[in-house]
């Protein structure tokens, strides 16, 4: 028996993100033939395995696409599903290089799969064949903390990351770096507090951003800021949990709708995100939720009217047939490449403002290098600072109370000498991040009287990055 992939689907997902980059080119002037060095990948492996399981032999295949190695390490998730294809696979790399250079993270582009379900194999199966995978890609150079790092993807997450890192120290116990091989780890493994988070922080983070730019936000055909919007979300996995939650909780929206495989939850007066969770972890499923309007034909609700919509699932669930009875006005890609070419081109005909994945859904990066660059200085953020600033900060309340004569209030004196904790460094980092980012975006596609919609200006300016550091490189 074999764990083999299906016929691929003509590529149709890397063909998407040649035709998004195509249309951004236009707008960038490179040497003849960059545009080839920049679509194509650099290195893809191919690796088929045997491992015997329940009294059979059965045979895995697996992919980890270069794309860009004009920075190092390469970076990018490794996914777990049914689905992956090699096609895929290098899409899914060729973003994370534009990713990267979007967010000013100084990775390289990778994306690695293994064509398995995940639900079909207990813990112990599921370690042996992802200790397996791993053995295989570190023996040809595709995981290693100077090369080629993976993080948690679709069906892998913090134990699968566990194993990979625990594989690699065994291999190379000599590389003193072997906790930096990947990312996403447990926390007590090494990994980053907020990491688990980032991705859906993130696009948190991206929409409080452009809701500071009331132009933007006039264009968008909405006003005022987050409080109160309407918003729909497709996937409540970790991204789309985390970002519905942080938006309902901190910034006052109103989630009024979540879609899910098996259906969709309506409630225009706002559904709980956290007690939708608890049930979808008690049941497995959205059906029976008690307190909303279940639609048993989830994707439909993708054309429910909403301010936002969140598609945080798979790629092209918003296509040619069902681009045109979108009403959202504002649309933030979750997912990595949600939205295909051709409903792009539908949508933006419409006005439809799309943040796109490429900038939105770069949070995970954003956390990663942070979690890399603790990996290779083997010491946790604020250590040396943070009771130097709570001294300091019981020195300014000590001050200001002896020129006022008066009690300072609690929640002053909590704020002013409390030490910041990796957490908030994290968290502080990630927000600087998409906010730059953003900012750089929209001034992109604004300069030179240009009028360029959100992906394409997020290609452009990618690309335009690369380019320059591969030219000062020498690379072409």
């Amino acid at each position: 028996m074999s764990d083999q992939p299906t016929a691929t689907r003509s590529g149709s997902f890397q063909q998407n993100v040649a035709l998004m980059l195509d249309r951004a080119l236009k707008e960038v002037k490179l040497e003849p033939g960059a545009d080839r060095a920049l679509k194509s990948c650099n290195a893809t492996l191919q690796v088929s395995f045997p491992i015997k399981l329940r009294g059979e032999v059965r045979t895995f295949t697996g992919w980890r696409a270069v794309h860009s190695t004009h920075r190092l390490p390469a970076k990018g998730g490794l996914r777990f599903s049914p689905t992956v294809d090699q096609d895929d696979t290098e899409a899914l790399a060729a973003l994370m290089t534009y990713k990267c250079a979007i967010v000013d993270v100084p990775f390289g582009g990778s994306k690695g799969g293994l064509c398995i379900d995940p639900t079909q194999y207990d813990r112990d199966e599921m370690e042996l064949i992802t200790r397996r995978f791993a053995r295989e890609l570190a023996r040809r150079g595709f995981l290693s903390p100077a090369t080629n790092v993976p993080a948690p993807d679709v069906g892998t997450g913090q134990r699968e990351m566990a194993w990979i890192l625990d594989t690699y120290k065994n291999l190379y116990p000599e590389d003193i770096n072997y906790v930096g091989c990947v990312t996403g780890k447990p926390v007590d493994l090494g990994g980053m507090p907020g990491r688990l988070e980032a991705t859906g922080r993130g696009i948190q983070y991206a929409l409080r951003e452009f809701f500071r730019h009331p132009a933007e936000v006039q264009a968008a055909g909405l006003q005022g800021s987050l409080e109160g919007k309407r918003i729909i979300v497709q996937g409540l996995g970790n991204v789309g949990y985390h970002a519905a939650k942080f938006l309902q909780e901190e910034d006052g929206a109103r989630i009024v709708g979540i879609i899910e495989s098996e259906g969709a939850l309506v409630d225009e007066r706002g559904l709980s995100v956290e007690a939708v969770r608890c049930y979808m972890n008690e049941h497995g499923t959205v059906l029976g939720y008690p307190d909303a309007r279940f639609v048993d034909k989830g994707a439909s609700v993708l054309a429910e009217d909403c301010d936002v919509l969140i598609p945080a699932a798979l790629e092209g669930v918003i296509h040619k047939d069902n681009a045109e009875s979108i009403r959202a006005p504002l649309i933030i890609e979750a997912a990595n490449g949600p939205i295909t070419y051709e409903a792009d081109e539908i949508l933006r005909g419409k006005g439809t403002v799309i943040l796109p994945d490429i900038y939105a859904n770069a949070g995970g990066v954003v956390v990663s290098y942070f979690e890399w660059i603790r990996n290779l200085s083997h010491i946790r953020f604020g250590r040396l600072q943070r009771r130097l600033d709570e001294t300091r900060g019981e020195h300014i309340v000590s001050a200001l109370e002896m020129m006022s004569g008066e009690k300072t209030p609690a929640w002053m004196r909590e704020n002013l000498i409390r030490g910041a904790e990796e957490v908030d460094l994290v968290r502080s980092g990630l927000d600087d991040a998409m906010r730059v980012a953003f900012q750089e975006i929209a001034r992109f596609r604004r300069e030179g009287g240009r009028h360029l919609d959100y992906r394409t200006a997020a290609y452009a300016l990618a690309v335009t990055r690369i380019n320059l550091g591969s030219l000062d490189l020498g690379a072409y």
